[in-house]
């Protein structure tokens, strides 16, 4: 672990006891499991705790292909299936092709109409949701320590703009205008990041780095969709944004069906807003907290979001700043991130204004002058988060992360 600074490995160890972003101190991780099944689309479960459940059916398939040498070929022949109504393409192995057509097929209880609706809301809340899925489930996903682990020491971990836009695919597949429709992607991108997790889990555990359970359970599959469908609804409602019940309805649905095209079970996901948050608040908790490799990955991530706001780094305090204001302190702490004196003061100020601005409800003089930098830093952000992720693919990993001792 050479390449964590002595200092980032300080500021990890020392945010354990802070309070802040979720209202409470870290607890012990041993919290037994209670969320109820009956609040789950299925509307009952065996009661199994998430975090001893993977993915029985695509686990095997997929350390089968990595053992026999086959997932070279099965990228190349998955690269230009981008499409929801596309065929797979032929040559690809059996059992594979057999998982595939099962893993494509939407669950009976989607809704194609509330798919509609949600589309709509993501085209209207567009600017909201890319910030509160990129920067902020970005911040929070580092303060996860068996997410930060997992993406430090598997292969995307050596080159993190990579691994954002590869991460990105699937966000910006779920927030299109056609994402479970025939011409979209969203599909492909859910069962292609489903072997993609399958891989890691397999990896990993070959890897002299990692030392935790198996990877990437059902519980920190659901831990990660908290921190984007759960965490971008939160904030929104805690800006005020005026959101419709059947918006509001349908934007959970979208993400429904998406944790179920990830191989999430019926009974561990969360049928109305309310069993969501029951379900986070149990959860979050119980998988959060500062690692070394955590800091290193949130360094890293806000290195490149003030590299594309200002090319001379210039912008660094403000992204410092408005990463602290999406998450808050305890989670801030935890990721190493910096405090600014102006902006960590301007920012809550700021924003708010912006956001009553563009809902029609304040005129544009009373938006203050300064808050177009950060309106204008967004929006660049937001657009490096939309172009890095159209040039590259999610693609079936076959090694850990190169170059570690």
């Amino acid at each position: 672990m050479a390449e964590l600074s002595r200092r980032k490995m300080l500021i990890s160890g020392g945010a354990l006891g802070a309070l802040g972003a979720l209202g409470m101190a870290f607890p012990a991780r041993a919290t037994p499991w209670t969320w109820a099944s009956s609040g789950s689309i299925a509307g009952a479960g065996a009661g199994t705790d998430p975090r001893w459940v993977w993915d029985e059916e695509a686990d095997p398939l997929v350390a089968s292909l990595i053992d026999r040498g086959a997932v070279p070929e099965v990228n190349r022949l998955l690269w230009n299936w981008t499409r929801n109504d596309q065929p797979l393409p032929a040559g690809l192995p059996a059992d594979l092709r057999d998982f595939m057509e099962r893993a494509r097929q939407l669950p009976s209880w989607a809704n194609h109409g509330k798919l509609n609706t949600a589309a709509e809301f993501n085209k209207s809340r567009g600017l909201y949701l890319n910030l509160l899925n990129g920067v902020g489930g970005g911040m929070l996903s580092t303060a996860i320590p068996k997410e930060a682990l997992s993406v430090y020491y598997s292969k995307g971990g050596a080159d993190m703009e990579d691994r954002v836009a590869k991460t990105s695919i699937l966000g910006f597949a779920v927030g299109s205008l056609n994402a479970y429709r025939p011409d979209g992607s969203c599909v492909v991108e859910a069962v292609k990041t489903r072997l993609v997790h399958a891989a890691v889990r397999h990896l990993l555990q070959q890897s002299p780095h990692w030392t935790g359970d198996i990877p990437i359970s059902q519980e920190d599959m659901l831990v990660t969709w908290h921190t984007l469908p759960t965490f971008a609804m939160r904030k929104m409602l805690e800006w005020k944004v005026p959101i419709s019940a059947a918006h509001s309805e349908a934007y959970l649905h979208v993400w429904q069906v998406t944790a179920h095209m990830l191989g999430i079970k019926d009974e561990y996901i969360p049928a109305t807003w309310a069993a969501a948050n029951a379900q986070s608040d149990q959860i979050l908790p119980r998988n959060m907290g500062p690692t070394p490799e955590g800091v290193e990955l949130t360094d890293i991530l806000l290195g490149q979001l003030a590299e594309q706001t200002s090319p001379a780094g210039i912008s660094r305090p403000l992204c410092n700043a408005l990463a602290r204001y999406l998450v808050g302190d305890q989670v801030a702490d935890w990721d190493g991130i910096k405090r600014e004196p102006v902006w960590d003061l301007l920012i809550p100020t700021l924003w708010p204004k912006l956001v009553r601005f563009r809902e029609g409800l304040i005129p544009l003089p009373l938006v203050p002058e300064t808050a177009w930098v950060l309106d204008e830093a967004v929006r660049k952000y937001i657009l490096f988060y939309l172009t890095k992720a159209q040039e590259t693919k999610i693609e079936i990993p076959t090694t850990n992360r190169p170059g570690l001792s």
